[in-house]
């Protein structure tokens, strides 16, 4: 029998108490018995993104289905703090890279967006969630990223919070570097909530007229990463490797 650390971790949309059962998809069922060669009796950690993490224990396991028994709470819910990344979708495996490291770096919402320069058209929220689920399982996170669906930039800066600053990744070296804006976040310089967003651009970079329009509003601030040219998802993550040293767990 697989121990709490080592046995399989699985996210789930049902109420998670003691005593109380859950039926497993059939995709799960699958993965339990068929990859991870389980057995009635065996461990399996549950959680939901509202009740914190619960083990349980496999009732039932057949082909595609599987019953398991709630037992005990392994961990209480979190608050999910984290920040909004807003990026301009790029090709689908490049957006699912993305989405996963996005999701095990802490961002609490993904919001795709389409800037003059977008080249991915199509972007399916679906298989974005289900990206969020898996990378969700993997890091440990007791929460699973919200998914919007696809907007355009102006929509998204109309309907943006202005209590939430909006970090701009501006590859047009007139951005602050992100370090100092975010060590001021964290001070609350200016009296600005830390909360944060990040927005990402596309491969061919933002128009000089979208650039324009976004600094004359009062909650963006455009950040640089430095003189080399990054690829669209190596700046996202580069953008939220830095909060999570600055104001994320790794603080």
């Amino acid at each position: 029998m697989m121990n709490s650390n080592t046995s399989p971790r699985l996210f789930v949309d049902d109420a998670l108490e003691s005593k109380s059962t859950v039926v497993l998809d059939p995709a799960q069922a699958h993965y339990l018995g068929h990859v991870m060669r389980l057995r009635a009796g065996d461990e399996v950690r549950l959680f939901n993104g509202r009740d914190g993490e619960w083990s349980s224990a496999i009732e039932k396991l057949k082909k595609n289905s599987c019953l398991v028994t709630i037992k005990d709470s392994l961990r209480p819910q979190e608050a999910d703090s984290g920040p909004w990344l807003a990026f301009a979708p790029v090709k689908k495996t490049q957006t699912g890279f993305i989405v996963e490291k996005a999701t095990e770096l802490g961002v609490s919402r993904l919001c795709p967006v389409f800037t003059a320069h977008t080249n991915s058209a199509r972007v399916n929220p679906d298989r974005m969630r289900a990206r969020a689920i898996e990378a969700s399982e993997q890091c440990g996170r007791l929460t699973v990223p919200e998914i919007d669906l696809p907007e355009t930039l102006q929509r998204l800066v109309d309907e943006w919070p202005a209590t939430r600053r909006l970090l701009v990744l501006d590859e047009s070296g007139a951005g602050q570097p992100i370090a100092q804006v975010l060590e001021d976040l964290r001070g609350g310089d200016g009296g600005i909530s830390p909360e944060c967003g990040f927005l990402s651009g596309p491969e061919g970079g933002f128009e000089a007229s979208e650039l324009e329009a976004l600094r004359k509003l009062d909650f963006v601030t455009g950040v640089g990463l430095g003189r080399r040219i990054l690829r669209a998802e190596t700046a996202a993550m580069s953008a939220l490797a830095c909060w999570q040293a600055i104001l994320g767990e790794a603080q």
